[in-house]
């Protein structure tokens, strides 16, 4: 009995003693944490992991996906080192993308489940062939992929424009006003610059140069030099001219560039301008078919065929919508929009290869040329990027020109697309005399195609036109990287046969580089759908190369040999389209934030923004 109770006074006495100090002097949270029991502990444990577990889970859920993209977006710190004289470092490529035809999709324009490469290579697992692709330079590819947040849309809106956002786009801004100091200086109100001579070249006499800048410099907020630029367009353009000019680079330069103007300025001497303008294009238009006369004289407003053939090419009298139909829409005149939609109709009624058309038109006959190239190249690119644009452009209500668009999407990947030995690259190629012969070439103008496929798969299109849009966006850019000036010939052939050494090669006469836009476009819309850096990273090095290898104390030169830095042969001319569409696309790929919203705005072929319409 006298045990029981010492040992009854020495458990309470401890008892008395805790709650007493308890209320004096807070015990520590790591001696509350060891008087628990351990059952106790572990209910604790498993209540933090389910919360750790349902964050992640939420977190995941809000963060952008790269869906089908599963490049690696490394950022680079720091551009390659780049000096006169010396070859550019390719850069690591840092990327792990899918074959685009692999996987049985939802969507499967082509009807089939199977990668029309692999039946041609023997089959094969996709993923397999993807992650042994291997660079020949002589460096190793580092894979893996980082998913990254997209960087921010453009909110719904009137579009506004604050100025460069970082280092890059500042760069880009610095070039700009670098060349256009020389065209104001030595080129002024004429049609190119020519940088070295420091002089002026006359096309059509219409100041192309100037009318494509304008809207680059509304969007990077460079109000002075609009303002005087906006001064010549009230004073001095004028289209009463005794001049023959070519419809379709008339069309996209100049009327696209004064719409889109008007669109982003709202000042009416553009949209004033541009009427004028168009009523006397449309005199090309009055042809036995409907398909427009390549050329149309400006003064006495008479079309007639190209001195050198009785056809049409067919990209330029299907690369005309987008401007003449945004001009009905401005005006409430349905006239315009009436002669383009016939040339599309009349298109779309003519039989093709797979949806893939030949590049010739005749006006008189609005029929295709037989036996001509079908490429995606010169001659043909833009009349499918205007399929799928006026598509958009019409609120997707104009159901035949998604399903040409679509239809023209699968016959490239089964006729066109082929892949390289021995690095497994993808190409684009053309197919001559009426589809008998395939040619392992492709232009550098082929490089729009990855940004058209990417914007069609933003747009509800199958995913295959996005690994189609990421394979072929890699190869693009490898053309401008394997070279030591890290600038993109002309022409690049490649290479199919078994026991080849290098991807693809390139011929003296196409070694030139003039200053082209597609490929970075392509990057553009790559990264403004995917956010991922590595698109951006690119298209700094393409820049830098640019920089490098193109500019000049007058402004920026094209060049005829991109294969010797030390022997570039500088060609004395700068093209409109590098401060409308190459710089614009560079300024627009470095954005931390986007400025325009890709679903109420269309960039037409020249890079002019024109809105879309709620049919």
């Amino acid at each position: 009995m006298a045990g029981k109770e010492e040992g009854y006074v020495a458990l309470s006495l401890p008892l008395h003693q805790d709650t007493s100090t308890t209320t004096t002097r807070p015990q520590s949270c790591w001696r509350q944490w060891k008087r628990l029991s351990r059952f106790q502990r572990s209910l604790l444990y498993m209540f933090l992991l389910v919360c750790l577990v349902i964050y992640l889970a939420m977190s995941s859920q809000h963060r952008p996906s790269l869906t089908s993209s599963t490049l690696q977006s490394h950022r680079l710190t720091e551009p390659p080192v780049r000096r006169k004289g010396l070859p550019l470092e390719e850069a690591p490529i840092r990327e792990d993308v899918r074959k685009f035809g692999g996987d049985k999709e939802e969507h499967n324009v082509a009807g089939e489940d199977q990668d029309p490469l692999e039946e041609e290579a023997g089959g094969g697992d996709s993923n397999n062939a993807s992650e042994e692709r291997a660079d020949t330079g002589g460096r190793g590819e580092a894979r893996g992929h980082r998913e990254e947040a997209a960087a921010p849309r453009a909110p719904l809106g009137p579009l506004r424009f604050g100025g460069p956002q970082n280092e890059r786009q500042r760069a880009v801004v610095a070039a700009f006003k670098h060349a256009w100091q020389g065209y104001r200086t030595y080129a002024w109100g004429h049609d190119h610059l020519k940088p070295i001579s420091k002089t002026h070249q006359t096309w059509f006499n219409l100041g192309l140069t100037l009318i494509d800048s304008l809207d680059t410099m509304i969007i990077m907020n460079l109000k002075e030099e609009f303002k005087e630029a906006q001064g010549w367009v009230k004073d001095s353009l004028n289209f009463d001219i005794n001049k023959d000019v070519n419809l379709f680079e008339t069309t996209i330069r100049v009327l696209g560039g004064l719409l889109s103007t008007y669109h982003l300025s709202q000042e009416k001497v553009y949209l004033d301008k541009a009427v004028d303008l168009a009523d006397r294009l449309l005199t090309a238009f009055d042809t036995p078919s409907g398909i427009p006369f390549s050329d149309v004289n400006l003064r006495t407003r008479r079309g007639h065929a190209p001195k050198w053939s009785p056809d049409s090419s067919t990209s330029e009298v299907t690369t005309i919508q987008l401007e003449f139909r945004d001009l009905s829409r401005a005006t409430g005149n349905p006239k315009y929009e009436e002669a383009v939609a016939k040339v599309s109709r009349q298109v779309h009624e003519q039989p093709k290869t797979s949806g893939l058309v030949p590049i010739y038109i005749n006006a008189n006959t609005g029929k295709f040329r037989q036996y001509s190239t079908i490429t995606l190249g010169a001659r043909g690119d833009s009349y499918y990027e205007y399929l799928l644009k006026q598509w958009l452009q019409t609120g997707r209500t104009v159901d035949y020109l998604r399903d040409d668009y679509n239809e023209s999407m699968a016959g490239v990947m089964s006729k066109l697309v082929r892949r390289t030995v021995p690095g497994n690259l993808v190409f684009v190629g053309e197919i001559l005399g009426g589809g008998k012969d395939f040619k392992p070439k492709m232009d550098e103008l082929v490089c729009f195609l990855p940004g058209t496929l990417a914007l069609g798969h933003h747009l509800g299109l199958p995913a295959a036109h996005q690994r189609l849009a990421e394979e072929l966006a890699h190869t693009c850019y490898l053309t401008f990287a394997r070279q030591p000036t890290f600038l993109a010939p002309e022409i690049s052939y490649f290479n199919t046969e078994p026991g080849s050494t290098k991807d693809f090669y390139v011929k003296p006469n196409d070694a030139h580089y003039l200053l082209r836009p597609e490929t970075v476009e392509s990057l553009f819309y790559l990264y403004y759908f995917s956010g991922n850096t590595t698109y951006q990273d690119w298209g700094w090095q393409i820049f830098q190369g640019i920089e490098t290898y193109t500019k000049v104390s007058g402004g920026y030169t094209t060049i005829s040999n991109v294969r010797n830095p030390l022997d570039t042969r500088p060609r004395d001319m700068m093209e409109s389209f590098f401060l409308g569409e190459t710089l614009k696309y560079l300024y627009l790929l470095f954005a931390d934030r986007h400025e325009i919203n890709l679903d109420q705005w269309v960039f037409n072929t020249e890079a002019h923004l024109l809105p879309v319409h709620r049919d």
